[in-house]
């Protein structure tokens, strides 16, 4: 690993754990994930306050993050693609697209991002999206290697639009493991990977890996629910938590980093966590 590199993922392992709070929502083209980010300069100052160990952001808004003063406020993730499979309704044309085709990384350079991000998209009957996705991955792999930056890979395995109604994640764990190890042999750093529908299976996604794998938090859903099951997660060898609704949308985003800063960092239980979060 280039020094370079490794500097940057110190900036997000720091004591081997990260909490990446995903603002990035805007470049899904769907109505439902903006709620809560309506405002985004009060949005991303109230998560400087809450310290989580970094935010996920695309270029765009990324400067609402880097021009706040300081050397501890968290560290830029940066989304560098975008797509239309996050919609209600399944559109005739899949996509997944770099926001810059020629130089992958150049924005996340310019704003000093500690890691990038790019999609993984396993959709039934949808193979020219994931050529695409893989494509993408294979150009910042490269632009990746070549500037000393961290490459975050976001395996997505979905059901098909009419069991659920839109966009809603396969809990499979074989498909889940399958699609991260294919993240893994196309040269992933960190994976962000959804949690098995049994969080007891979860410690094969991290075997099949090789990487620090965070969890993704997906939609939001009953707040001690999502402790609990979060708590279970890191114990099966989780490196870490990139949640977005389950923190934006609340009422006190940072008693709730507070709860998830304390099963990543220090191990508490669901129980444990959830007391926090009433006390903060």
């Amino acid at each position: 690993m280039r020094l370079s590199t490794a500097a940057r993922m110190n900036r997000l392992f720091a004591d081997g754990g990260c909490l990446d709070v995903a603002i990035d929502h805007g470049v899904c083209n769907e109505p439902s994930f903006l709620t809560g980010l309506e405002d985004m300069a009060s949005v991303v100052k109230s998560l400087v306050e809450a310290k989580p160990d970094a935010i996920q952001m695309a270029y765009g808004q990324a400067d609402l993050l880097q021009g706040e003063p300081g050397r501890d406020k968290p560290a830029l993730v940066m989304r560098i693609d975008m797509g239309n499979a996050y919609n209600s309704s399944r559109h005739r044309v899949m996509w997944s697209m770099l926001q810059n085709h020629d130089e992958p990384i150049v924005g996340a350079l310019e704003m000093d991002a500690a890691c990038v991000v790019v999609n993984l998209f396993m959709l039934p009957d949808e193979p020219e999206l994931f050529r695409q996705c893989v494509e993408n991955i294979s150009r910042v792999r490269a632009s990746c290697s070549k500037y000393g930056m961290p490459l975050m890979i976001e395996p997505l395995v979905m059901l098909p639009n009419e069991v659920r109604g839109g966009y809603q994640v396969d809990g499979d764990a074989e498909k889940i493991v399958t699609l991260v190890r294919l993240a893994s042999e196309m040269g992933a750093d960190i994976i962000k990977a959804d949690p098995t529908d049994d969080p007891e299976e979860f410690h094969r996604v991290v075997q099949a890996a090789r990487v620090p794998v965070l969890v993704r938090g997906g939609g939001k859903e009953d707040l001690r629910s999502v402790l609990t099951k979060s708590a279970a997660l890191m114990a099966q060898g989780a490196s870490g938590l990139v949640y977005g609704r389950n923190v934006y949308q609340h009422d006190n985003p940072k008693a709730i980093v507070n709860a998830l800063m304390a099963i990543v960092h220090r191990g508490v239980s669901g129980a444990e966590a959830w007391d926090i979060y009433n006390n903060g």
